[in-house]
């Protein structure tokens, strides 16, 4: 992943343990689970608590943890990755939450049935976990599969929202 100019960042404790956000001057190009899988190094990029993106982010995520908040308005960046990439994340975006879609749905309406795997490898390096909802993706029959940031997580994600 490209992120250019380099991003401030924060650091943030929620429920399922301390999350990374990194933003731009305009908008969140980063928000991770601190040890989750293709986690990118942020260690480099320098520290700005008082960014204002950054608390927006961390305001709106903390009402989001308390069941207070299903949306977000935060504004986001998502040119970090490839094309195809871009495409999946922006598709994740469309799932309302307390839904869930699929893999193979998600290829369907990218207008690519046979991309399923390629759908889940995009899908597994989202920049940004939660505000792009990838913990709503599901295996074909509701399998709960794969989430960079672990099972566990993902499951109290989806019990969280299925209130919504």
């Amino acid at each position: 992943m490209k992120f250019n100019p380099t991003p401030a960042r924060c650091t943030l404790s929620s429920p399922w343990g301390t999350m990374t956000l990194a933003a731009h001057d305009d908008a969140l190009v980063w928000a991770g689970f601190d040890g989750q899988a293709h986690e990118v190094d942020t260690h480099q990029w320098p520290v700005a608590s008082g960014h204002p993106i950054l608390q927006r982010t961390a305001e709106q995520l903390q009402a989001y943890f308390a069941g207070e908040r299903p949306y977000f308005d935060v504004p986001l960046d998502l040119h970090s990755g490839t094309a195809f990439q871009q495409r999946v994340w922006q598709r994740l975006l469309g799932i309302a939450p307390g839904s869930t879609s699929t893999y193979g749905a998600i290829s369907l309406q990218m207008g690519q049935p046979g991309a399923v795997r390629a759908v889940g490898g995009a899908i597994g390096r989202n920049p940004i976990s939660i505000l792009v909802p990838c913990h709503r993706v599901v295996g074909a029959k509701g399998a709960l599969t794969g989430y960079a940031g672990g099972l566990d997580r993902k499951v109290a994600l989806l019990q969280l929202e299925s209130h919504y």
